[in-house]
């Protein structure tokens, strides 16, 4: 199993015209229009290395929503960006797109791949028990850490169970809050698929034996009735003392606003309500 070089995460400053970057360069809004909203990832990604991302905001009235996937184009040599990712991006070649909807996100495996399907908790074949079983999702030979993978709800009365609709992908991936992202996954030499993981759950391999001899690049539309998303930090290898302390804090409790009725820090209550 590769291991991932971690990197901090941001959007290219090269992006579509109608997108807004923040100072930090993670957080990405459509600032009008329903199109003009292709960002990319500032740097390529490593093999089994997601790029995740948050919807922060929607746009009521438009038709279509977020769409993500991989490019072999570097941005700093696109004359213009695309209108679209979809269709614009892809033919130009060397570009692979899936457009996140409210259902049917699964890739229907066709016959004889069925050996490829992912596995989350102890259904890992041939991969034994350990530790770390229930905290990572495996595709094939990419371990990808869960914790930061499942959407949650905005702290208050009902975040409780909806914090469990998310869990269970219960919620339409296109909501608020919800978390998508891209990984490549190789296949032999020299090539990739391309998976989209909603919620902690991978949808399969959307695109297939995708040539690596170029550095790949994210994509992120903003687009349509996805109006801002922000970047999500993924944690590979051992947590940090910081992330440790909040997991066991949060592994006492029944809900996020339970942490209210602890005698702890304000910034430390905000940190657990919100990570």
């Amino acid at each position: 199993m590769a291991a991932v070089l971690e990197q901090f995460m941001e959007f290219h400053p090269v992006h579509g015209t109608n997108v807004r970057l923040d100072p930090s360069g993670t957080q990405a809004t459509r600032v009008e229009s329903f199109a003009n909203g292709v960002c990319f990832s500032k740097d390529p990604l490593s093999p089994g290395e997601i790029f995740l991302v948050e919807i922060e905001e929607k746009e009521l009235g438009w038709c279509g929503h977020l769409r993500i996937g991989l490019t072999a184009h570097d941005p700093r040599t696109l004359e213009t960006v695309p209108e679209y990712s979809l269709p614009d991006l892809v033919e130009m070649g060397d570009s692979w797109v899936f457009a996140i909807t409210r259902n049917h996100n699964k890739v229907v495996e066709e016959e004889g791949e069925v050996g490829d399907q992912p596995n989350v908790g102890g259904e890992i074949e041939n991969k034994p028990k350990t530790f770390f079983t229930n905290t990572h999702l495996y595709i094939e030979n990419v371990c990808i850490p869960l914790d930061k993978l499942v959407g949650r709800s905005r702290p208050g009365r009902y975040s409780h169970i909806l914090d469990d609709l998310y869990k269970t992908n219960a919620l339409p991936p296109t909501a608020r809050r919800s978390r998508i992202g891209v990984v490549y996954v190789p296949k032999g030499q020299g090539y990739a698929d391309m998976h989209i993981i909603i919620n902690g759950e991978d949808m399969g391999a959307s695109a297939k034996r995708i040539p690596t001899n170029k550095p790949l690049y994210a994509i992120v539309d903003v687009f349509a009735a996805t109006k801002c998303v922000r970047i999500v930090q993924v944690e590979y290898g051992f947590s940090s003392l910081q992330t440790l302390c909040r997991k066991t804090i949060q592994k006492h409790i029944v809900h996020r606003m339970a942490l209210d009725w602890l005698e702890l820090p304000e910034l430390l209550k905000h940190y657990c309500k919100y990570e």
